[in-house]
């Protein structure tokens, strides 16, 4: 059965960006995993001050339309690390909040989907097609996250 995620009001809603589980990466706390994201597309940019903006807005919403605005340039390695960048937050996010590392593990290997029916690339569009990178994840970080607890419990 595969694992459907979207709006952080619905089953699994913790899965979304947008669910209000904070982080903290190189000492700096983000009310979001969408607050870090978007702002890491700005880091040594020309518009390197959205960076504080972004982190300081009260939504992921609002996080997510500053991010997104084609006013803005984006640093120029952003496509080769917007993976990477993703992966740190949200591995951040699952190892911080035990709750909800609780609820990604207990789906044990089951295919995790962003159902969003306009992302193609982080979800699965409305069509199905989409490259679902986001719950790639999520599959990745339950597979270290198991691990690791698996490990421990052998010493």
């Amino acid at each position: 059965m595969t694992i459907y995620f979207y709006k952080v009001d619905e089953p699994y809603g913790c899965f979304s960006n947008f669910s209000l589980h904070d982080i903290c990466i190189n000492g700096q706390k983000w009310l979001t995993v969408e607050h870090y994201y978007q702002a890491q597309k700005f880091v040594t940019s020309a518009d390197e001050r959205l960076v504080a903006a972004i982190r300081a807005v009260p939504t992921p919403q609002e996080a997510a339309n500053l991010g997104r605005d084609p006013n803005y340039r984006l640093r120029a390695d952003w496509e080769a690390v917007k993976i990477s960048v993703m992966c740190e937050a949200v591995k951040t996010k699952f190892l911080t909040h035990t709750d909800i590392q609780q609820i990604l593990l207990k789906t044990g290997d089951r295919l995790i989907v962003e159902n969003s029916p306009t992302d193609y690339y982080w979800g699965c569009g409305c069509d199905q097609t989409g490259q679902n990178h986001l719950g790639k994840i999520l599959m990745s970080v339950r597979h270290d996250i198991s691990q690791s607890l698996a490990n421990c419990e052998k010493l």
